[in-house]
């Protein structure tokens, strides 16, 4: 059998992209510095793919920032306010994913939203009416052409038609029915550019296909490609599909003229159901994903090669399955090769990207030997998978087994508890805070470094929080803030901090993932059952309260979002491994609280990111103990105690009385970027939470004038009632300077100062 990689991680084996970015931001390196590196990261990875035996390699699935925001710039979807700046098409294509602020003008950055089901972000494209749309750019030609002359003749993989229409705004008048013409046209002349350069198979993204498809929809998908696939002429076009399955389109997918058919065997729960019932066409390839592409651990080869016997026994000849991925690979780290601390006895059972082409080779010797049971790698894999130590813990079971209904509920009401909450913080109208962290400037990271590597004492390490606790007070009092934070000096990662003092974690020296941009993580693994060795946050939120006598914030991760951003245990079910998560947090909101601590935050930045694609199993499979998780990790504080949340760029407009139901006091999320869309889904919902729409982008180093924050507020207050509205950024401010930071803080206290003047 074949084997097929939808995409590879492109930030480099040690970060090198993140880092030659980061630099040309600064102005440090040129562009032809940055797309050498660049260009050394993507012939690395085509190299790694083809010594694998990997049969199908993917070219243009590297990217400077988002695939979806080089697609929307390839086809010249980029709005009027950003080629005015007069910049150069580098700059432009950054000024579009990070804003721009300089002698050619102020404009935001677009949107930015999770990607699907996963912790990557992507840039969300805006079409105006008077856009044309135009093949203008060259990027997949070259990079097709860069892997031919280092030997691979790669496919080239782009979003598809179908998914970019339905992901782009529509800013004006129009929508995608009056683009759909322009967009087959200009991906026909795509497709025309892939003969002219010699391309064999094309690679068209579908991710939306497993969404909900209602029939205008299909009707849409259909027109594109019958259009599409009538221009293919040599080039064999493959529809990629992954994050679940395609129920509502199958017949129509398999009676067009594609030459391959990718399905997803992790996540697509009826994947299997469909083929068995509607069958598969003997005349296209079916790239089967049955390779975890968004998780760390070994393949299960037993269970994957009887996936890959019951396709074959459905009546798919095995000269016609291409094993694959199930996404792309973009979602997992690099290599296991750069753990060198990690000990054997847990590193032998993950795989990373790198890892996972042996597995994808491994599997494809193993299905074409109907003797497979016999054959070593086999044996050995079962063997490893039947191993695993320190795995449960009987009283964290227990513990589970006896949580009641009534745990889940926190008494009294919410309005009861605002009337006691208004009495006892006594703040000012429109209060104004941050979502948590400050800056982490060289000398935090530092300080980290040095106790991590034993070179400094726990008391130094202490020491030196303390005194950036306290100068991160005394700023936010200068400023004028009303609720403080501690700044998170102690936290590499908002989720990896928390795991460092949970039992059932272990952790990695270099598994980054890309979440956004530069922005990458380093998600933790869930190993085995997991509770509280003991209080996490209580001294820093103490020495900060010692330090003001105005309210200080509590700052938690939730247990969803605890759980979402980290690479989960696959043995049991997420709903059981978030509720050990929630238990221990509860222990430690209880814990703040005996402590003094008055308003406690508990992040769920990623709620939604286990969220089904479907709308159908929002509540069945996640919302329904998701929303409870939360509700059990604060359920217990008294009235007095205010519970705030957070969450990050996501689309919310759609669950917000699940949003509502998790009965925090108030909640805070990002809207600058989306316009301020959710306040008129919060007037619709009537949501009673207090909230703090976020007024200004923290992902982009620009810094907002008090007018322009006067004038977000000023929207907020047509939809939010005045005692229910907070002022602050959008997000964490962990990743921006302390200059830009102190500016745009002092310009949100003003407005918040100014609105007061005007109620």
């Amino acid at each position: 059998m074949k084997t097929s990689v939808i995409g590879y991680p492109r930030i480099g084996e040690n970060r090198e992209l993140k880092f030659a970015s980061e630099k040309f931001f600064k102005g440090q390196i040129d562009e032809a510095e940055l797309d050498s590196v660049a260009k050394t990261i993507r012939v690395n990875n085509w190299k790694k793919q083809s010594d694998a035996g990997i049969s199908f390699i993917s070219a243009n699935d590297f990217s400077y920032y988002d695939n979806v925001l080089d697609t929307a710039f390839l086809f010249n979807v980029v709005p009027a306010r950003y080629k005015e700046l007069g910049l150069s098409e580098r700059e432009t294509y950054f000024a579009l994913a990070r804003g721009y602020q300089g002698a050619n003008g102020d404009v935001k950055a677009l949107a930015m939203k999770k990607w699907f089901n996963t912790n990557y972000h992507y840039l969300v494209p805006e079409i105006e009416d008077d856009t044309k749309v135009e093949l203008v750019g060259d990027k997949p030609f070259k990079e097709y052409l860069e892997a031919k002359e280092a030997g691979i003749d790669a496919k080239v993989v782009i979003t598809g038609p179908f998914t970019l229409l339905n992901l782009i705004r529509y800013t004006g008048s129009k929508t995608k029915e009056d683009f759909k013409d322009a967009f087959i046209n200009e991906y026909s002349a795509f497709v025309e550019k892939l003969n002219d350069n010699g391309v064999k198979w094309v690679q068209f993204d579908e991710p939306y296909l497993v969404k909900d498809i209602d029939d205008n929809a299909k009707k849409l998908f259909v027109e594109i490609y019958t259009n599409l696939l009538s221009k293919k002429n040599a080039v064999k076009v493959l529809i990629q599909t992954y994050f679940g399955d395609v129920r509502d389109v199958y017949k129509e997918i398999i009676s067009l003229d594609f030459d391959g058919v990718g399905l997803d065997f992790v996540e697509g729960r009826k994947t299997f159901d469909l083929i068995a019932n509607d069958g598969f066409p003997k005349d296209k390839l079916l790239f089967a994903g049955i390779v975890n592409g968004k998780n760390i651990w070994k393949n299960d080869y037993k269970k994957t090669l009887d996936i890959i016997k019951k396709i074959t026994d459905s009546g798919v000849n095995s000269d016609n399955i291409v094993i694959s991925t199930s996404c792309s690979l973009l979602h997992v780290p690099n290599s296991l090769e750069s753990e060198k601390k990690l000990s054997d006895d847990y590193k032998k059972h993950f795989a990373f990207a790198f890892e996972k082409l042996k597995e994808l080779s491994e599997l494809a010797n193993l299905a074409d030997n109907n003797e497979y049971a016999n054959d070593s790698k086999y044996i050995d894999n079962q063997t490893l998978l039947a191993n695993r130590i320190n795995v449960l813990d009987e009283a964290v079971k227990q513990r589970v087994e006896s949580i009641k209904e009534e745990d889940y509920t926190r008494l009294p009401a919410f309005e009861e508890r605002e009337e006691v909450q208004k009495a006892k913080l006594n703040l000012p109208a429109f209060p104004t805070t941050t979502i948590g962290s400050f800056p982490q400037t060289a000398d935090v990271k530092r300080n980290r470094t040095l106790f991590r590597k034993g070179e400094i004492t726990k008391d130094e390490y202490v020491d030196f929080n303390k005194k950036k606790i306290a100068e991160c007070i005394s700023l936010q009092e200068e400023i004028g803030l009303d609720v403080l934070v501690h700044g998170e000096y102690e936290r590499n990662d908002m989720v990896e901090y928390f795991g460092e003092h949970l039992s059932g974690y272990i952790f990695t020296e270099n598994a980054w993932v890309q979440s956004y941009g530069t922005r990458c993580v380093k998600p933790p693994i869930i190993w085995g059952d997991v509770s509280r060795k003991g209080p996490i946050t209580v001294l820093w939120s103490k020495y900060a309260k010692s330090c003001t006598d105005k309210p200080v914030k509590g700052m938690l991760t939730g247990p969803v979002t605890i759980l979402n951003w980290s690479f989960p245990r696959e043995d049991i079910t997420i709903k059981e491994s978030t509720l050990q998560i929630a238990l221990a947090i509860r222990d430690e909101v209880l814990d703040l609280e005996a402590n003094g601590v008055d308003i406690i935050q508990i992040d769920e930045a990623a709620l939604r990111e286990k969220l089904p694609l479907r709308k159908s199993d929002w509540y069945s499979e996640y919302l329904d103990w998701a929303i409870p998780a939360f509700r059990l990790v604060h359920s217990g504080v008294k009235p007095e105690t205010q519970i705030h949340t957070h969450m990050c760029y996501s689309e919310f407009t759609d669950i917000i009385p699940a949003i509502d139901a998790m009965d925090a006091d108030v909640i805070t999320f990002e809207a600058s970027r989306s316009d301020l869309q959710i306040l008129d889904s919060l007037k619709e919902c009537n949501f009673k939470t207090e909230v703090g729409p976020g007024v200004y982008d923290i992902h982009s180093p620009r810094i907002p004038s008090v007018e322009e924050l006067i004038g977000a507020l000023k929207k907020m207050r047509e939809k939010i009632e005045d005692k229910k509205l907070w002022v602050n950024p959008d997000c964490g401010l962990k990743t921006r300077g302390e200059s830009e930071t102190k500016a745009s803080l002092i310009n949100l206290v003003e407005a918040a100062k100014e609105l007061r003047a005007l109620s």
